[in-house]
């Protein structure tokens, strides 16, 4: 993957915390523990991410997490809550915020490397990260692929809010509930980010 495949990055969110994150930013997992908010981690994934040490950096859980798609397999294990979840938009060029690190795949993945946003990138396969299935008949295949669809950008501790420009909900409920916040944010309906 080169820098210009890369017109935006995605957060996935409770709708009622964008407020909080307009105020806040998008925050690390530690960072996120000292204000209340909801959250769409799953769990069990947390228990993996919470002691993984980046190889000369810090702990996982020290930075926020963004995808390069959000059509990913966390959005599809959301799909109950389509209608209380948005996508923020955030501006690419936050890979330019000192420490960003990529993740080649889910950051939780035993198999993941961690590099420099350079040297990241250029480990990404585009087609398999914009892919619109990650299922195959080879069952290690599609573990694989599945994992590299959640591709991370890791920053340190936060997402600045001046890098969020806008908002992607799945319909129009979602859109009343967005637009109820008063948030100033653009938001649009784009459904078949969803599943």
């Amino acid at each position: 993957m080169i820098r210009s495949d890369i017109t935006e990055l995605h957060y996935i969110a409770p709708i009622e915390n964008v407020p909080s994150i307009l105020e806040h930013g998008i925050l690390s997992h530690n960072q996120a523990k000292k204000i209340d908010h909801n959250s769409v981690a799953m769990r069990e994934i947390q228990e993996r991410r919470k002691d993984k040490q980046i190889p000369g950096a810090r702990r996982l859980h020290d930075y926020a997490n963004l995808y390069f798609d959000a059509h990913n397999p966390m959005l599809s294990k959301c799909r109950a809550h389509n209608r209380e979840i948005c996508v923020l938009r955030i501006d690419p060029m936050v890979l330019d915020t000192p420490n960003v690190i990529i993740a080649d795949r889910n950051a939780a993945s035993n198999w993941v490397r961690f590099s420099p946003v350079a040297e990241g990138l250029g480990s990404i396969n585009r087609d398999r990260i914009f892919a619109r299935y990650w299922t195959h008949p080879n069952q290690y295949e599609e573990m694989s692929h599945k994992s590299e669809k959640c591709a991370e950008v890791l920053v340190p501790d936060c997402v600045a809010p001046e890098f969020i420009l806008g908002a992607y909900v799945v319909d129009e409920v979602a859109m009343i509930r967005f637009r109820q916040l008063n948030s100033g944010l653009p938001v649009s309906i784009k459904s078949d980010i969803y599943f």
